[in-house]
């Protein structure tokens, strides 16, 4: 006969307390699940770890950190080393009786509640330090009840693993004080450029303060305020017998070393790039950044005047390697990247995309366009000079940046076709194909958008890439056609830099490019390459306003040139060099242009070979189709009278 094993009874008899006590079952299920769920979230062998690394270290194309983004490690903190009045600082304002409670301090809970009921709302708060140190190593900062009942739940945890120093170590380590700085050591180097061990009075007083509300009163925010809340943890501390009130009356304000600008280079370029790494981005990460770029391109737009207007340049290579890149002109944490964020009219930097939409069409540099007045509907375009010139060649319209024959010229290419050059080229803003005026640059774009559609030019492909991080080299898919795309803008582009209204931002070796100004001045524009460097500058102001006399020839085709100037560039490959001005001038004729050349005395009218019986709406045959006798050179029709913009014309453009 086969005996039973003797852990059956054994079995059968725990089967039998389970069924007649199921609430202990059911509470040892949820003491299991609570303990599994603390070792999860707070695994006692990391609670006492030291600082792991954090962030991103972003290096320059030299292989040298410039920027870190992120949260930083902090530093270690031993809480018994620290000077008694650096602890008791931190202890009477934020939890007196720290080594006398457990995870909760029931009496410091039922005080808070009393005084936030006589307040009327919530005047203090009951969250130990323990409590403090698990919400910000372990949770979020929510204002939830469930976020408030895991603190508690895990406040009890780290009791029992952790000593009361270990735990007052690691909260002076993750505090944050406010201006970046997390950490008791980074705040005390900061604020005042010293270790915590040799912190004063005074200054501990015043780090202890920041903990309540870093952001608002940061001495770099408020000084006022910091030293007001400094006094309240002088008094808490006097309270609390830590110190005794004459020791704390005689304490002065300390001095602040920080101007609460973060030492760092190359801000605008590193906030840029950190928002387009992927969320688990961690340790050194090589970027394009190229320093000595950057440091002349902040100090090119830190000498520019630019009367409260703001700024914004970004330099890259032809393949969209960002060499430089600044976003206005006081960079803070935080600030407005006005190249990567502020989507503004281009103004006749725009024109890039009509002209090559014409030339895909089978246009010609040399084919003929009409510079005239012109009646869409309700809407009459203007130019940004008096008066018109009449018939032109494309080359020369693009030169003077001619708005009629722009909007011929796109009429005739289709706004379809326009729009769909400046998407190939890499523009992704919404352009309205219903909109007459959209050949002038009246959608709205980034510069970022800008200098990559224009880098297509200087490296013969598209669309090209804008990016910071090394190695995301990518060589665009499409090659533009040499002869009917290349050439042809590479063409229009040197005009318009060396003899139209970008000329002053000409330099001795090749340059290509083209100026841009919207009504009144409210954006002024120069995007263009020499070498191989693509650099696009805006300024304008951030609330729209007009900019009286501002425009894209002037100033910012000045700062594009001082910029440029002061580089080594490299020639760049291209079809067809530059040939020598094939506008035929007339010096010292009268010119009332109110546009870009506005006061030059010596400003050149075109004189063109054209019968003006061949006013027409839209492209004429190219002279050399045309039958009559050559080179009939007239002289252009004289300024005509009017305002220098028309009214209902949502763009000034030069």
């Amino acid at each position: 006969m086969n005996e039973v094993p003797a852990t059956l009874p054994e079995t059968g008899r725990l089967r039998r307390q389970m069924r007649a006590h199921p609430g202990l079952v059911v509470l040892a299920a949820v003491l299991l699940l609570l303990v599994a769920w603390q070792t999860w979230t707070a695994p006692p062998w990391k609670l006492n770890a030291p600082p792991v690394a954090a962030g991103v270290d972003l290096l320059d194309a030299n292989g040298k950190v410039f920027a870190h983004r992120g949260p930083r490690p902090s530093e270690r903190i031993d809480a018994a080393a620290l000077p008694a009045h650096v602890r008791s600082a931190f202890l009477a304002i934020e939890d007196r009786r720290f080594y006398a409670h457990g995870a909760l301090d029931y009496r410091g809970l039922t005080r808070a509640v009393l005084a936030n009921l006589r307040a009327g709302g919530v005047s203090q708060g009951g969250s130990t330090i323990t409590q403090q140190y698990v919400k910000n190593a372990f949770l979020t900062h929510d204002r939830t009840w469930t976020r408030k009942f895991k603190e508690l739940l895990l406040a009890d945890w780290v009791e029992n693993w952790m000593s009361k120093d270990q735990i007052l170590s690691r909260y002076l380590e993750k505090a944050y004080f406010g201006a970046q700085q997390t950490g008791l050591a980074a705040a005390s180097r900061f604020y005042f450029d010293r270790a915590p061990e040799d912190l004063t009075l005074g200054q501990a007083a015043m780090l202890a303060g920041l903990v309540k509300a870093p952001s608002r009163l940061a001495p770099t925010v408020d000084r006022a305020a910091a030293r007001a809340r400094m006094r309240v943890v002088l008094g808490a501390m006097a309270d609390a017998e830590f110190i005794t009130p004459a020791e704390a009356k005689a304490v002065r304000n300390p001095r602040v070393v920080s101007s609460g600008r973060p030492r760092e280079s190359a801000g605008w370029f590193a906030d840029w790039l950190y928002t387009r790494l992927p969320d688990d981005a961690a340790g050194a990460i090589r970027t394009t950044l190229e320093p000595e770029i950057q440091r002349r391109a902040e100090r090119v737009v830190d000498q520019a005047r630019l009367g409260g207007a703001e700024i914004a340049l970004i330099a890259l290579r032809p393949d969209g390697r960002v060499a430089a890149l600044v976003g206005g002109s006081d960079w803070q944490p935080g600030a407005f990247n006005r190249v990567s964020q502020a989507r503004r009219q281009p103004g006749s930097t725009f024109k890039l995309f009509d002209y090559l939409a014409a030339f895909r069409s089978g246009a010609r540099p040399d084919d003929i366009v009409v510079d005239s007045p012109l009646v869409i509907g309700d809407w009459r375009p203007s130019n940004g000079y008096r008066g018109y010139y009449g018939p032109m060649t494309l080359r020369e319209a693009f030169a003077i940046s001619s708005n009629t024959a722009a909007v011929r010229i796109a009429r005739a290419a289709g706004y379809r076709e326009v729009v769909k050059a400046a998407h190939d080229l890499g523009v992704v803003s919404p352009l309205p194909e219903d909109a007459p005026s959209l050949p002038l640059g009246t959608a709205n774009l980034t510069l970022e958008e800008l200098a990559g559609a224009y880098a297509a030019f200087a490296l013969g492909r598209y669309p090209v890439a804008v990016h910071g991080r090394a190695g995301a080299d990518k060589l665009p898919p499409n090659r533009l056609d040499q002869r009917r795309e290349w050439a042809p803008m590479l063409d229009l582009l040197w005009q318009s830099a060396n003899e139209g209204t970008g000329r002053r931002a000409s330099l001795s070796l090749p340059t290509f490019g083209k100026t841009g100004t919207t009504q009144d001045g409210r954006d002024a524009l120069f995007v263009g390459f020499a070498g191989d460097l693509v650099t696009a500058v805006w300024i304008g102001r951030d609330d729209n306003k007009p900019i009286p006399g501002a425009s894209g020839g002037q100033l910012p085709a000045r700062i594009w040139r001082n910029f440029m100037s002061g580089l080594a560039l490299k020639p760049l490959a291209i079809p067809m060099p530059p040939q020598a001005s094939r506008i035929r001038r007339v010096w010292g004729a009268e010119d009332t242009s109110e546009g870009e050349d506005t006061g030059e005395e010596d400003a050149p009218l075109i004189q063109l070979p054209i019968d003006p019986r061949a006013v027409l709406e839209g492209l004429l045959p190219r002279p050399d189709d045309r039958s009559g006798p050559p080179d009939q050179g007239l002289p252009p029709p004289p300024p005509q009278d009017g305002p220098r913009y028309d009214p209902d014309t949502p763009e000034d453009m030069e």
